[in-house]
């Protein structure tokens, strides 16, 4: 694996760090800069906001600029917001870079997936996509504590001023190491890669890992009231807890990258079903200290397994859409975590207690599987009944044998 890569992933670290951060600083900011807890909430909603309306719009903007150039602009604005951040002694302006940040972050990850993909070669997609989602998960484990302890230690400015600094290398290593022009020059244009995204299979993979991820976010938001209201553990367990969850998530990603350039179906389903069936027995054995411990940290890793393997399997299906395919991809995940959080806060608002956002992420998972099974369905009738037969469609020979003009074997 290209070492470019892993600094794609470092940029990705610092960017997950960013936007997940603000969790432990809050309080502090709203005391600094003189408005309200929640209005500094804002500060959060507005950078997911900006994630979700910015990868496939920065993508579509990018699409005919060479990859280290887009690369370039999107993590050097990404740098300059936050030092702008970390000098500003404006709510309003802080608010503003939040915004500008989540859109040279979406941008970023949307032309990264695309790069490392590239880059690690055609049989290695799920292995670099591993590499820049194990960045975020990376984050989760290392990069928001050590954020809470820069705020604590020095300020919640320190913590501006340290996702810089962490993005500037993988400057360097984009200048040196990332092909001046694309590999692919005759990139198809915007309309032609939005044609190749309609088609109904990548649709429904996108749908698919919008929904799992809506239920990683689901549950992990709510985490901490779960361990210490239901669990009765003290708050400093919380951390602990926390710490389980993002490990799991890195293994997750990590062991799926390995898996899904080849059979994804036998991690996705075998692993969909245990997810479901994982979230299911935490919210009920959530008070037991021994289950709690483990089903957290295996959640993590069944969320992520799955999680990547759709993305990747979403890179396979979107060879036509080389551009538009990571960016739709970026969207899709950050649409899970905007309305996983939303609906788990609906549940607790509706009385049902901090169980209840476990049980709205194993009906998400549900949901992922009645959206699979219909669109097999359809596929079936639309073949006139015969049987599919296997499905390598989204994998590495799959994809072989319709470049090749093959049937899969």
């Amino acid at each position: 694996m290209p070492i470019v890569i892993y600094m794609l992933g470092l940029a990705v670290f610092a960017q997950g760090t960013s936007e997940f951060m603000l969790s432990g600083l809050i309080p502090e900011i709203a005391d600094d800069l003189g408005v309200s807890v929640p209005a500094a909430g804002t500060l959060t909603s507005a950078f997911a906001a900006g994630m979700i309306v910015g990868a496939p719009l920065t993508a579509v903007l990018s699409l005919r600029w060479p990859r280290r150039r887009a690369l370039l602009v999107f993590l050097v604005v990404f740098t300059l917001v936050h030092v702008a951040g970390a000098v500003t002694t404006d709510f309003g302006v802080l608010l503003a870079t939040r915004v500008v940040a989540a859109l040279a972050n979406a941008g970023f990850l949307a032309v990264g997936l695309a790069t490392a993909a590239d880059l690690a070669g055609p049989a290695a997609k799920g292995r670099a996509t591993a590499v820049l989602l194990g960045g975020v998960t990376l984050a989760c484990v290392a990069g928001v504590p050590a954020g809470a302890v820069l705020g604590q230690a020095w300020g919640w400015r320190s913590a501006f001023w340290a996702v810089a600094a962490v993005s500037v290398p993988a400057v360097f290593a984009i200048l040196r190491s990332v092909p001046a022009a694309p590999a692919d020059a005759a990139a198809p244009g915007a309309r032609r890669e939005l044609r190749a995204l309609r088609r109904p299979r990548l649709l429904v993979t996108l749908s698919l890992a919008a929904l799992v991820n809506g239920a990683t976010f689901c549950a992990f938001t709510y985490l901490a009231p779960l361990v210490t209201d239901v669990g009765g553990f003290g708050p400093g367990w919380v951390p602990v807890f926390l710490a389980l969850f993002g490990l799991g998530s890195f293994a997750g990603v990590t062991a799926g990258g390995r898996m899904s350039d080849e059979r994804p179906a036998r991690l996705l389903v075998p692993g969909g079903v245990a997810l479901l069936g994982g979230w299911s027995l935490l919210m009920a054995t959530a008070d037991e200290a021994a289950w709690a411990f483990a089903l957290v940290f295996v959640q993590g890793a069944l969320s992520f397994a799955v999680g990547s393997t759709l993305i990747t399997r979403v890179l396979y299906e979107a060879v036509e859409a080389p551009s538009l395919g990571g960016a739709f991809a970026t969207a899709a995940l950050n649409v899970g975590a905007a309305a996983g959080p939303v609906l788990g806060g609906a549940a607790i608002g509706a009385g049902l207690g901090y169980r209840s956002p476990l049980g709205a992420s194993a009906l998400l998972v549900a949901l992922a599987f009645v959206t699979a099974g219909a669109a097999w369905a359809v596929r079936r009738l639309r073949a006139g009944g015969g049987s599919p037969g296997r499905d390598d469609s989204g994998d590495l020979r799959g994809l072989r044998a319709r470049q090749g003009g093959e049937s899969p074997s």
